[in-house]
């Protein structure tokens, strides 16, 4: 559920492509229990949009009731240019949301407040990686901040120079930038003049920009000089020269010049951002759009096969992002009117385009960017960032909890934190430990979590607590957001009784869903609608409560089975993190004659308990098998003998997509065959892979 993230900033809920195929019998054994309920706190409660359970049942019923009425209201709070004539066309698999209406995403994001009451309100604070020092040798963070007239200026101008570079509604443009504000701009520039955006995360190589590049036929590139990661510079422009040697569609390139590093410039193709804006047309009104009219291209984080590129429009992409952000993360409310929320994603990825750009701009939103790494200079950033800034909202991956949770309390608690009122998780589902650590540490036992569930696929939240209204469980993203309806079930797309596990699907179509994939929309309606008849299967294995809570069990790709027994991975996985020697752990399975597969676990320790073993007395091999015994003895009191690993690996990191994910296919292969064959493109840390082999060498 989705940047450069490891323990970087996370997270795209970027997921594999669903299998094509699901085996005949796909029950779930669900063996995790979890008991603790914290109701949401009364403060929150009093002043939030939705303010109690009750409240929350009875508008979700009535959007389930009525989804078109519901969705209706909902896009009245936008700008339009020309009202729907009909809210809904669904004709499974394809979907056509607010027909024949009219309306501009950049508008909503930044005209609608510019031209208002939010004209002086800051729109983004960014906050650069490095320390600038000054005169005197005092070193202070680089920081810019843009208020909503500001904004609206700047994107006007970047809008203008790409129309006088003859880009036109329709056409695709690729963007490869590291986090500044001009990404942001990038983008709102693109959705002006109706230019669809193609964002492909600032650390691909140049096969990989020019693989989706080409598939789409971009005209165009965005990029900038360079960008920084943990204090050295990544040559982008480098980067894209390599790919413009593979790409014949593209006719421009504009550069950002971000550390003004010497780059190669060709004439005529080659433009530098300030010279193009600085000669720009200051007004560029922004062109309305259809909302079935595509707004931009992602290609998902799979890695194998041909670039995924997921279409999402217009219309039905803006409502739902705009009211998912307003009342999951309780934004736009007038009791809390400087509110200022942080979405650690990097916009490479879905959840920076929803949840850094799109959502919180629509609702006025003061939003933070950090361009760097949570580690650099040290691993207290991120909560230096927080106090600095005041941020309220914070919204970020569990493989960046757990990385947290690795590197130290004693980093967290030299800060305050107060600020804080609300904290989210994003990305994939969040061990129990973590969740009360994250509530512990970071949230003083006084914030919200809400646990969001989605994807690429879905362009905006699907399942996530209310966070004044829904209790929640410590692992669990709870109840479905309004007019949504998921549902557990059997292959045969029979609903599977309370708390057992099968396949989550959606079973009614939602305004944000892509609509496509880019020039191949026999792949979108195998991969996502073929499985489980009449619905949109997720990929994901899940259980729901006798409460209605979903608890996400991991890809049905890695469901383990262990002597006839399908198990999933999160939930021994969260058994080992609940150890509290473990900082984090990724699950596999291996052949085994006896029971068709065993369970083969990489496990990382906590930096003091690696740190205890290295300076113990006695046999080291000793004992790290007496700690091996200790755990499997641990899981299986957990949940179960049938639980228990056949062998655990320890690791100082886990393979990880740049958005996050840890890689188990090449864990499954080292667990498997003791080499790792398959493409390993996505990598956010080769040296993690290195390690691995050379210790499955020793």
């Amino acid at each position: 559920m989705p940047s450069d993230s490891m323990p970087a900033l996370p997270v795209s809920p970027d997921s594999a492509a669903a299998p094509s195929h699901v085996a005949a019998n796909q029950d779930i054994e669900s063996t995790l229990r979890e008991n603790r309920v914290f109701p949401p706190p009364e403060e929150f409660s009093a002043l939030a949009h939705v303010k109690s359970l009750e409240e929350y049942e009875a508008l979700y019923a009535k959007s389930i009731a009525d989804p078109e009425a519901f969705w209706a209201e909902a896009a009245s709070d936008l700008h339009w240019f020309a009202k729907w004539s009909k809210v809904l066309d669904w004709n499974l698999p394809l979907a056509k949301w607010f027909v024949d209406g009219k309306l501009n995403l950049s508008y909503n994001c930044v005209d609608r407040h510019a031209l208002g009451a939010l004209a002086d309100k800051t729109a983004l604070i960014w906050e650069g990686e490095l320390t600038l020092v000054d005169e005197s040798g005092v070193g202070h963070s680089h920081i810019r901040k843009l208020t909503y007239a500001e904004l609206h200026v700047e994107v006007q101008k970047f809008a203008s120079a790409l129309k006088a570079l003859g880009i036109q509604k329709g056409d695709r443009v690729a963007v490869y930038m590291g986090m500044t504000p001009e990404l942001a701009i990038a983008l709102l520039a693109c959705a002006r003049i109706g230019a669809i955006h193609s964002v492909i995360f600032g650390g691909f190589a140049a096969q990989a920009i020019a693989d989706r590049v080409n598939d789409s036929q971009c005209v165009a590139i965005i990029t900038q000089d360079s960008s920084y990661r943990r204090g050295g510079e990544i040559p982008l422009k480098t980067t894209v020269d390599g790919a413009l040697l593979l790409t014949p569609s593209v006719k421009h390139v504009v550069v950002y010049q971000r550390s003004g590093t010497p780059v190669y410039m060709q004439a005529g193709r080659d433009h530098w951002w300030h010279e193009l804006t600085a000669a720009a047309d200051p007004v560029c009104p922004a062109e309305p759009m259809d909302s079935e009219d595509p707004l931009y291209i992602l290609y998902t984080s799979g890695t194998t096969g041909k670039p995924k590129g997921l279409v999402h429009t217009t219309g039905g992409y803006s409502v739902q992002t705009y009211l998912t952000t307003k009342y999951v993360f309780d934004l736009q409310n007038p009791n809390h009117p400087n509110d200022v929320y942080w979405c650690t994603a990097d916009i490479g990825w879905v959840t920076g385009h929803s949840y850094v750009v799109y959502g919180p701009l629509q609702c006025g939103a003061t939003v933070l960017m950090y361009e760097g790494a949570p580690n650099f200079p040290d691993f207290s950033r991120f909560w230096k960032i927080i106090d600095s800034h005041q941020v309220t909202i914070f919204y970020t991956a569990p493989t960046a909890i757990r990385a947290f949770i690795k590197w130290g309390d004693e980093h967290v608690e030299k800060h305050s934190l107060a600020s804080l009122r609300l904290l989210g998780t994003v990305g994939e589902p969040i061990n129990p430990e973590a969740w009360m650590w994250y509530r512990d540490k970071i949230g003083h036992n006084r914030c919200p979590i809400v646990d969001t569930w989605w994807q690429t696929e879905t362009g905006a939240i699907l399942i996530a607590p209310i966070p004044g209204a829904v209790p929640t469980k410590p692992g669990s993203a709870t109840r479905p957001f309004f007019g949504i309806e998921p549902e557990v079930v059997t292959r045969e797309g029979e609903k599977v009784p309370a708390g057992s596990g099968g396949l989550l699907v959606v079973k009614k179509p939602w305004p944000s869903m892509a609509r496509t994939v880019y020039g191949d929309p026999e792949r979108y309606q195998k991969t996502y609608w073929s499985d489980v008849e009449g619905c949109y299967f997720t990929g994901d294995g899940a259980r729901q409560d006798a409460d209605g809570y979903f608890w996400l069990m991991g890809r049905v790709d890695d469901v383990l089975n262990v002597s006839g027994h399908r198990l999933g991975t999160m939930e021994v996985e969260s058994a080992l993190v609940a150890h509290p020697k473990v900082a984090e752990a990724a699950v596999v399975g291996r052949p085994d004659d006896l029971k068709g597969q065993a369970i083969v676990a990489f496990v990382s320790l906590e930096s003091s308990v690696t740190a205890a073993l290295a300076t113990a007395s006695g046999d080291s091999v000793a004992n790290l098998a007496a700690l091996k015994d200790e755990l499997k003895r641990w899981v299986a009191k957990e949940i179960g003998s049938l639980a228990r690993p056949e062998e655990i690996r320890f690791t100082d990191a886990l393979p990880k997509t740049r958005s996050g994910k840890i890689m188990r296919r090449l864990l499954r292969e080292l667990a498997t065959h003791g080499s790792i064959q398959g493409d390993t493109t996505t990598l956010e840390d080769f040296a993690v892979i290195a390690k691995l082999r050379e210790a499955e060498e020793g």
